[in-house]
């Protein structure tokens, strides 16, 4: 069974060397020796740390074991400039926007590229994904008690994030049930800086990358990420790291969803000042693609002795896993993954007397292994313990064998695809595209609404030019 553990609160998982600096000193004037990172980004303290030994730390954000309601936001600023990325959300473009996110949130935020693969999409209650419009976001809503994530019908602009999501969490009261339901709450709450949605959120695939080790930026800077396997880091280490920040001008560091962090910007002339610290203190930087990609319930020890099982099956036996995440889980209908496969460990039957059951777990992977697909396949059902590895094995195979096929296949279908014309109306200033198949919904434009049927007063939904500005556009699809 897991424990629930303090927490603290580290805004889109960005802080400075300053910063935590401050909290392994706060940690470790009460007598710890290690921290922990969460999956959502933020920092993990041990238990037995209650909130008011932390009252005079006050630069703190401390969140109770027990305490139900503060939620940590995630980001993919730790992606910024090192993987895949929308070109105009840069590293600075992140910091703008988390700082505009103020007050305590109830919900999980999450605030995403959709083009980098380490950190989720869909894994909060209120999901903000990057859409190719500068400063326009994706909205993808999931509240707490439903069943499916929700797309908003509108894109969402940059400086309305916090707005948004702070709407939303006010008209929770209303217990609102559908999206539409929440879309009519927040036009009515709220004068937001929409924009159509003028095509379908499209995640590329790329295979999971590699995030340990020393790596180039750039032709003058590196990239250092550390992971450690027990995900307990050492607070002397952490204090004398966060100097050498200080030393190199570095101004961020940046946890990952993985139990581990990310230091960007190590100028190339420190390298080997870098890599000596790192030596000194025998600190490993190359563990296996085997072994990194795990996501554990958080202290968990049966979850952390399986993954070593696991992992010691795969070595042996000279498996690959590149490309792949593994997550260990207790079986729940409301779980919701953001691994390639899961282990899903079953609810033990109730017994009488000392009559003891063994434990069985349940195979799923995600649809073309990809967890932003976020639809599963049931691979077996109540297995024991011994059967897992070569049934993981199995599915490891099955992953390189369909890798790439299905983009081979859209590629062939492309080529087959008959051309069709599609007759649109575009803003002359900012080319918004009016689609008569899908009406506006930011000024409650039903679809199949032709554009001679728009009001003589329409504007266009960015730049607010007249409905003459627009003009007839055929585009081929």
């Amino acid at each position: 069974m897991s424990k629930q553990l303090n927490r603290v609160i580290v805004k889109g998982g960005v802080l400075s060397p300053g910063e935590l600096k401050y909290i392994c000193e706060s940690v470790e004037s009460l007598g710890q020796e290690t921290i922990s990172f969460g999956s959502r980004q933020d920092i993990l303290l041990p238990k037995k740390v209650k909130k008011e030994d932390l009252s005079q730390f006050d630069k703190l954000q401390v969140v109770e074991a027990d305490e139900i309601g503060i939620e940590n936001m995630v980001s993919s600023y730790v992606c910024a400039d090192i993987f895949p990325s929308t070109s105009w959300l840069t590293g600075d473009r992140y910091l703008y926007i988390l700082e505009q996110f103020r007050s305590k949130s109830t919900l999980k935020i999450n605030i995403t590229d959709p083009k980098q693969r380490l950190v989720p999409l869909f894994t909060g209650h209120i999901n903000f994904i990057a859409s190719e419009h500068e400063d326009y976001w994706y909205l993808y809503i999931r509240l707490p008690g439903w069943d499916e994530i929700k797309m908003y019908p509108a894109l969402i602009y940059t400086w309305d994030l916090d707005k948004i999501e702070t709407t939303i969490e006010n008209i929770l009261k209303e217990e609102p049930e559908t999206i539409e339901t929440i879309f009519e709450l927040v036009n009515d709450a709220l004068d937001a800086n929409n924009r159509t949605v003028d095509k379908p959120l499209e995640v590329p695939f790329y295979p999971f990358p590699y995030f340990e080790g020393m790596n180039k930026i750039g032709p003058d800077k590196y990239w250092l990420g550390l992971y450690w396997r027990n995900n307990k880091y050492d607070i002397s280490f952490l204090k004398e790291m966060c100097e050498l920040c200080s030393e190199n001008k570095i101004g961020k560091i940046s946890i990952t969803p993985w139990k581990s962090f990310i230091v960007k910007g190590i100028p190339r002339e420190s390298k080997l000042v870098w890599e000596k610290f790192l030596g000194k203190r025998g600190i490993n930087v190359r563990h296996s693609m085997l072994e990194l990609n795990w996501h554990l319930p958080v202290a968990n020890k049966e979850a952390l002795n399986l993954k070593k099982y696991l992992v010691a099956n795969f070595d042996q036996n000279d498996i690959s896993t590149y490309g792949l995440t593994f997550g260990i889980t207790n079986y729940s209908k409301a779980s919701y993954y953001f691994t390639s496969i899961v282990v899903q460990k079953n609810k033990q039957p109730e017994m009488i007397g000392n009559f003891q059951t063994r434990d069985t777990y349940n195979l799923l992977y995600a649809k073309n292994f990809d967890p932003n697909t976020r639809q599963y396949i049931m691979h077996v059902q109540d297995v024991d313990k011994v059967e897992l590895p070569g049934l993981l094995m199995e599915l490891s195979q099955l992953y390189f064998d369909d890798l790439g096929s299905e983009k081979e296949d859209e590629k062939g279908a492309e080529v087959k695809k008959e051309q069709v014309e599609l007759e649109v109306y575009q803003c002359q200033d900012c080319f918004t595209i009016y689609d008569e198949a899908y009406g506006d919904v930011t000024q409650n434009i039903a679809p199949e609404t032709l554009f001679t049927a728009l009001p003589e007063n329409y504007e266009c939904p960015l730049c607010e030019a007249s409905k003459s500005n627009f003009e007839k556009v055929v585009m081929v699809k």
